[in-house]
């Protein structure tokens, strides 16, 4: 494959390499005394296996078995005179086992030669590089360069290099490499190369997060397609118990982030394995058809659109937001199972409370829930206060969806906030399809059409028939690439959005920037403003919640709290402190009620 044949896939969607291949080895209880290289020809099922294990977990690459397996590397078990038969049989089992999927490709590997002398290096190297590309695969990795040096060698080979090529480092998370080189050296010794390389790869390092902060610094000065294959990284200290904290889950969670900042491929290096890459397909793969998909025009059939309500006629939640109130919402999960008497007395504590609205999310973390639908109807009707349903296109085609939509207009449900949503395999039920027709995006298209009488596929409703919802979307202040929140929520309102939740926001100055910069959009913003429950809720929204950034000032004041209950009340503290601070930038708050616990809420807005 040509450098501009990968770069141009690189283009079209997201790769999903494999993980770590020499800790399956090891978990196979192939020890660190044998050359893991060697094996390709001594336990060929065991490779084979490897290989077939990625691909079934849905990898789109696999790596040879051929990281250590230059010359001067298997010199050390006395098999450098076994290095052609060696890496031959290495690229001949990737593609057996490649073969079998669909477009899946092969990725010839070479780790790094450290301390050998480089011209023995750049010898051994160039050996490796043929007998691979004789192996037909097809482009290469020059996997975990840590110093310049090493990469020097690869650079000084490239000539040798007919197929794509792309160099991997381990970058520590300030952004550097081990010998203390900054990217901008690295660039510098790329540009020398004879033959360009295709991608650039970050791999290894201090596991999942040093990854992400590295990623975030270095990104944006990086011209070639980034690929990203953290490692598992070591246990963290939790409680005076050192625990492995990369759990497939976990790893997917950072993968998604990878994604969010730019990276086109994404896979895992050492202690990452089938099942975390796994659940990264599982996730990624579904939301990828939202890259693409929107509500296009189709002719208008029946009848011209009408106009749509003026958002103060289309609800009392509407007129508030057009009249200029201030507004206060709570979140609520609908239950678990089907009786609603306790969320609906629930709902007549916050309506007596002074709250607006009832905050009411579809499916939150891909859980099994009662229908939001029915809980807002349920809540209107008898608690008397408004609901603000979430629509998200996770579970839902788009003729469901217009037909959920339709069905709140019959029910009075005049406000819906409409989300991309979780994949499935954030909640507990992994193999349950994400449909993602559309993003958020192409919902807040479909609803404005609808408020003008038309439906997706350019039908008229009936005669005079329209919606009239109160169309709300998400933002995120906490946003790790800044500029892509930035350009979807300026389409999300071009396509006619009415207000904005934010995520939850906990650093005041964050949330300031960002209502600055989309301040010329004139649209209302309702902050998120959430209490902690406890010291672990916070240690668990810091590190395992996407697009929530939370202050190391909160979780010191969190942790020096000896109980839960005076956790609790800290957390209701740094609430109202975050609520002084935004008041008058805002046009309202949605907060939340941890553990099902309104009177927190409650506490939370008092006296707002």
């Amino acid at each position: 494959m040509k450098r501009e044949e990968f770069q141009a896939l690189l283009r079209e969607r997201i790769l999903i390499f494999d993980g770590g291949f020499g800790s399956e080895l090891y978990r196979r209880n192939f020890f660190v005394n044998t050359s893991y290289d060697a094996l390709s020809l001594t336990a060929p099922r065991t490779v084979e296996a490897i290989h077939q294990a990625y691909l079934d977990a849905g990898c789109d690459v696999l790596t040879t078995n051929t990281y250590n397996a230059s010359a001067v590397k298997l010199s050390s078990f006395g098999l450098s005179d076994r290095m052609e038969a060696i890496n031959a049989a290495a690229a001949a089992l990737a593609r057996k086992v490649a073969s079998g999927g669909n477009g899946v490709l092969v990725a010839g590997s070479i780790g790094p030669f450290g301390k050998i002398p480089a011209a023995s290096a750049e010898a051994a190297l160039r050996d490796e590089v043929a007998v691979l590309l004789k192996g037909k695969v097809d482009f290469l990795i020059f996997e975990s360069l840590e110093t310049l040096s090493d990469l020097d060698v690869v650079v000084s080979g490239s000539d040798a290099y007919s197929a794509a090529w792309m160099p991997s480092f381990v970058f520590s998370a300030d952004g550097t490499l081990g010998d203390g080189a900054s990217l901008e050296d690295v660039l510098a010794r790329l540009a020398r190369a004879e033959n360009p390389p295709a991608a650039f790869g970050f791999n290894c390092g201090g596991g999942p997060e040093a990854t992400l902060d590295a990623l975030t610094k270095l990104v944006k000065k990086i011209a070639l397609p980034v690929v990203v294959q953290p490692g598992a990284g070591a246990p963290r200290r939790v409680d005076n118990r050192f625990m492995p904290m990369t759990t497939p889950e976990y790893f997917t969670t950072y993968a998604m982030r990878y994604a969010t900042l730019g990276a086109r491929a994404l896979g895992g290096c050492c202690g990452i394995g089938p099942e975390h890459i796994a659940d990264l397909a599982r996730s990624l793969k579904p939301l990828l058809k939202t890259e693409r998909a929107a509500v296009f025009d189709v002719e208008v059939r029946a009848a011209a659109p009408l106009d749509a309500t003026p958002v103060a006629r289309r609800s009392p939640f509407g007129e508030k937001l057009a009249s200029g109130k201030w507004l206060k919402l709570v979140e609520m999960n609908p239950p678990r199972g089907f009786d609603l008497a306790d969320t609906v007395a629930k709902a007549v504590k916050v309506r007596e409370a002074g709250f607006d609205a009832v905050n009411l999310p579809d499916g939150p973390r891909a859980s099994c829930r009662m229908s939001q639908i029915i809980t807002g109807i349920e809540i209107q009707e008898k608690a008397g206060i408004e609901t603000v349903v979430h629509c998200c296109s996770r579970d839902r085609n788009l003729i469901s969806l217009q037909s959920m939509i339709l069905g709140c207009m019959a029910k009075n449900l005049r406000n819906i906030l409409f989300i991309t949503g979780d994949p499935p395999k954030l909640g507990h039920y992994p193999f349950s399809s994400g449909v993602f027709d559309v993003d958020s995006i192409g919902m807040v298209k479909l609803q404005e059409r609808l408020n003008r009488g038309i439906d997706i596929g350019g039908e008229a409703l009936g005669d005079g028939v329209k919606t009239e919802i109160v169309i709300g979307v998400g933002a995120d202040p906490n946003a790790i690439d800044p500029e892509r929140e930035y350009r979807r929520l300026a389409e999300k309102i071009e396509s006619g959005a009415d207000f904005i939740v934010t995520q939850p926001v906990f650093d005041p100055e964050t949330l300031k920037k960002f209502l600055k910069k989309i301040a010329h959009f004139g649209i209302p913003v309702i902050a998120g403003v959430w209490p902690f429950a406890s010291y672990r809720n916070a240690v668990f929204m810091k590190n395992e919640v996407p697009g929530v950034v939370v202050p190391d000032w909160i979780m010191r004041a969190m942790e020096k709290c000896p109980d839960k209950e005076s956790q609790r009340a800290e957390g209701i503290r740094i609430a109202r402190f975050i609520l002084d601070e935004i008041r008058a930038d805002v046009r309202g708050v949605a907060t939340s009620a941890p553990l099902g616990r309104v009177d927190t809420a409650i506490e939370v807005c008092r006296g707002y």
